[in-house]
Order: C-alpha cells, then sequence, then structure tokens
C-alpha cells in the first residue's frame, strides 16, 4: 500500500567549496593567478619597498646568526643564502635583454660588466661604483667590484664584538651564483674597506673579491690566443 505521505524532494546536493582561501596555508587570489601566472617583462620596472626589504634583510641576518661559531660562519651562511638567488637572476635577466644581447657572457670582462652594470642595476637601482682587476701579477684569476654605500648594511647595527662582520656577504652569494650559472666559477666575498672615520667619505665602502678559479683563467688565455 503506498504511502499517504507526500515524498520529500531530494536534498540538493551541497557543491564542494573549491575556495582556496578557506583551506589553511596560503592565500590565493579570487582570480586563481598567483604572481608565476605574470609574464616575466611585466614587472621589470617594478620596485621593492626599500622598508621591506629592510625588515626582510633583517630577519634572514637573524635567522643566520643562530648557532654560529664565529663573524666567517655568519658570512659564510650569507652567503649561501644569496647563492641560489643569484643562479635565478642569470636567467632572468637574460631572457629580459634584447635578442642580440641576450646571449650568456663568454669571457671574464663581459661577465664582470654584466654583474656591474644590468645586475647592480636590477638590484639596486645604479651600477656598481668601480671595476679592477688585481695588479698583483701572483694573482691574475682576482677582479675587485667596489660599492660605496651597499644597500643591505644600511639597516643593520653590527655591535662592537662584531665590527668585523659585512652584511653584504649576502650580495657576495649573489655575485658567486651569477659566476657559477654562467660557467666561470668563482668564490666571491665581501671585505670593508672604509675606516669608519669622521668625516670620511665612504665609511661603509665595500669590496666584493671576485677570484676565479683556475680553469676558468687558463680557458680565457686560450680563447684570447684564439
Amino acid at each position: 500500500m503506498a504511502s499517504s505521505q507526500p515524498s520529500k524532494p531530494p536534498l540538493a546536493s551541497q557543491p564542494q567549496s573549491s575556495n582556496r582561501s578557506s583551506q589553511p596555508g596560503l592565500k590565493y587570489p579570487s582570480s586563481g593567478k598567483t604572481i608565476y601566472h605574470r609574464p616575466l617583462n611585466r614587472s621589470r620596472t617594478q620596485e621593492l619597498s626599500q622598508a621591506s626589504f629592510a625588515y626582510l634583510f633583517g630577519e634572514m641576518v637573524s635567522y643566520a646568526q643562530k648557532r654560529v661559531t664565529g663573524i666567517q660562519d655568519l658570512e659564510k651562511r650569507l652567503n649561501v643564502q644569496g647563492h641560489p638567488i643569484g643562479l635565478r637572476l642569470l636567467d632572468l635577466l637574460l631572457y629580459r635583454e634584447p635578442p642580440r644581447t641576450s646571449l650568456r657572457p663568454l669571457h671574464i670582462i663581459a661577465l664582470l660588466q654584466f654583474i656591474t652594470t644590468t645586475l647592480w642595476r636590477h638590484l639596486f637601482s645604479r651600477p656598481a661604483d668601480a671595476l679592477e682587476k688585481s695588479s698583483n701579477p701572483d694573482t691574475p684569476d682576482e677582479y675587485m667590484i667596489s660599492d660605496n654605500e651597499p644597500l643591505v648594511n644600511q639597516y643593520i647595527s653590527v655591535p662592537k664584538e662584531m665590527n668585523q662582520l659585512n652584511c653584504a656577504a649576502f650580495v657576495a652569494g649573489i655575485v658567486e651564483g651569477v659566476c657559477d650559472g654562467a660557467g666561470f666559477p668563482a668564490r666571491v666575498s665581501a671585505h670593508s674597506v672604509g675606516k669608519g672615520e669622521e668625516g670620511e667619505l665612504w665609511p661603509g665602502k665595500t669590496v666584493f673579491l671576485v677570484k676565479f678559479q683556475e680553469e676558468v683563467v687558463e680557458r680565457e688565455a686560450f680563447l684570447g690566443r684564439g
């Protein structure tokens, strides 16, 4: 016997919420597009807030300072943090170059000029202050990049017991990453040459010492003979 009670309409299936913003973790824009969907050339003229960079870099230094054994260990950690950035910046900056100049540098001087102009302008909106080669005949593999006022040192307060610390080791890691990515393996270190005396023109001047490996110098000499 059929039931006299009216049958209830079937419940509408509840649509599963696909809103990523309700999920824990990173929040995504409503359009579903992130920074990775933007064309690489669209953001080439955009600048980062200097205050945001100062806060972020200060936190990076604090993180690297944990469980270090000394100043050299801290500078090495900052160098390691910058190295992968240099590897990626090399590809990005070469991609943004005009087609005729988008080739990887084939000589040491071409690479260093790329670093002191294109890379420096991308990072600091200005070129490096000087590029020199070592005048010592015993060190033909050494080059020096000078920055009179490194941006990364402007907002870092260094205690007296660590006055030899130079946080521009992070930039040295970026330069080293560019050299390694271009096929010119090198060791890059940051050295403070300003004495910090009152009235000194550039008390925070830093020299980045680029020391290429022996096979790079040999290859350069072979290409020069050709």
